[in-house]
C-alpha cells in the first residue's frame, strides 16, 4: 500500500495555490506599503519581500500541478 492513498489531493492543490497566492499578496502589499511610508526600505527587507514574491509564485502554480495532477496519476 502505498504511503499516500489517504492523502486528499485536492485539498492539498488548493491549501498550496492559496498559501502560495497569500505568500504573493504579502510580499506585493508589503512593497507597496513600505515605498508609501518610507523612501526608501533596507536592502533587507526590499530582498525578503521580493523573495516572498517569487516563491508565493512559484508555490501557486506548482502545487496545483504536482499535487493536483502528478501525484494522483503516480499513486
Amino acid at each position: 500500500m502505498s504511503q499516500t492513498g489517504s492523502m486528499d489531493h485536492a485539498k492539498r492543490a488548493k491549501q498550496g495555490f492559496f498559501l502560495g497566492a497569500g505568500l504573493f499578496a504579502v510580499g506585493a502589499l508589503g512593497e507597496i506599503v513600505g515605498h508609501s511610508l518610507y523612501t526608501e526600505l533596507p536592502g533587507w527587507e526590499q530582498t525578503l519581500l521580493f523573495n516572498a514574491e517569487v516563491v508565493g509564485i512559484l508555490l501557486a502554480l506548482f502545487a496545483p500541478l504536482v499535487f493536483g495532477i502528478v501525484l494522483p496519476l503516480v499513486e
